[in-house]
């Protein structure tokens, strides 16, 4: 799949110059594997792109490309998984879609997905609801970068409805880094500069957002402050492991979260979190995580409540070694 060729551009050889380049310097770090759909000029199917991460059980999935449109457009993007807020985005989900008709079997593949249907693409939603969250932290994390350090045009983070986003199990983004159809941003993203920056710009986001998971005592600096009014009394402070987020409010019954105990459940906008294990113990609620994570909640994270009120996790963290 050649991807669109605006201005004679080839968004399958940019986009995959723009991967190697994230997965090169994301290989530096040693507690960090990276896995590839392709690293040559090959065609993935779009549902063996998310078997492979699915069976690699991947902690994150980031899929680049490079939009086009017949006006002058530009600015950089970032996809989650979810529905359509305008035809605009329809129309770019539904332009990443179409490449399931050069694949052989893909009606079979894909149970009836319809691209051309918002009907068919509103269906396939809810497996990513558990993940929307951190997969939105991600997307800002990347446009913070494009818009901040590149001074990109900010195309801002948006929902609609991947195919590719849909068939993972984990916190996935789209990424479109900008328009070949733009004839000086297709230049920029057809040169090594322009590439490399946009990497580099990913792989940092990718890298803020493992370290906003792997948060711990030891990576803060922590300094007495005898000043400070709002001291956390720490025996108000209780965590909670984070594993799920639905708009359906589940009973939180062992049988709906894989056989895990004591999970409750607080509303936030429209979505239900699902929240297992209750501590002040922070050693005691990091098992709990990875026993959440054994039992299939992968992008589990740990979350800190003062009063019953959500406060950020280092706050808490700094009042345990206080």
């Amino acid at each position: 799949d050649p991807g669109n060729l605006g201005n004679g551009y080839k968004e399958k050889d940019i986009a995959l110059k723009v991967v190697l380049a994230i997965g090169k310097a994301l290989e530096k770090d040693p507690s960090i594997k990276v896995i590839y759909t392709r690293k040559t000029d090959v065609l993935v199917d779009l549902f063996v792109r998310g078997k492979i991460a699915n069976k690699a059980n991947a902690d994150l999935f980031v899929s680049v490309h490079c939009d086009s449109h017949t006006s002058k457009a530009y600015g950089a993007g970032t996809f989650v998984l979810g529905t359509h807020r305008n035809q605009t985005n329809f129309e770019v989900a539904k332009k990443e879609n179409s490449v399931i008709f050069m694949e052989e079997d893909y009606e079979k593949n894909y149970a009836g997905f319809d691209p051309n249907s918002p009907e068919s693409v509103m269906s396939i939603l809810l497996s990513q609801e558990e993940y929307l969250d951190q997969s939105i932290h991600l997307a800002s994390l990347i446009q913070k970068r494009f818009t901040g350090k590149l001074n990109r045009k900010n195309r801002k983070v948006k929902q609609a409805g991947f195919i590719v986003l849909h068939q993972t199990v984990m916190p996935s983004v789209l990424v479109e880094l900008g328009f070949l159809t733009n004839k000086k941003e297709g230049a920029y993203l057809n040169s090594k500069k322009g590439q490399q920056q946009m990497a580099n710009a990913i792989k940092e986001a990718i890298l803020q957002y493992k370290a906003s998971l792997d948060i711990n005592v030891s990576d803060y600096d922590i300094v007495e402050n005898t000043n400070q009014s709002n001291n956390l009394n720490l025996d108000n402070i209780v965590f909670k492991v984070q594993i799920a987020a639905s708009s359906k409010a589940l009973d939180t019954k062992p049988y709906n979260f894989k056989g895990l105990n004591t999970i409750s459940r607080s509303k936030e906008g429209r979505l239900y979190k699902y929240f297992y294990g209750n501590s002040s113990d922070y050693e005691q609620i990091k098992k709990m995580d990875q026993e959440a994570k054994s039992k299939g909640y992968s992008s589990s994270f740990i979350v800190a409540f003062k009063d019953g009120k959500k406060i950020a996790l280092v706050d808490a963290l700094k009042s345990i070694t206080n």
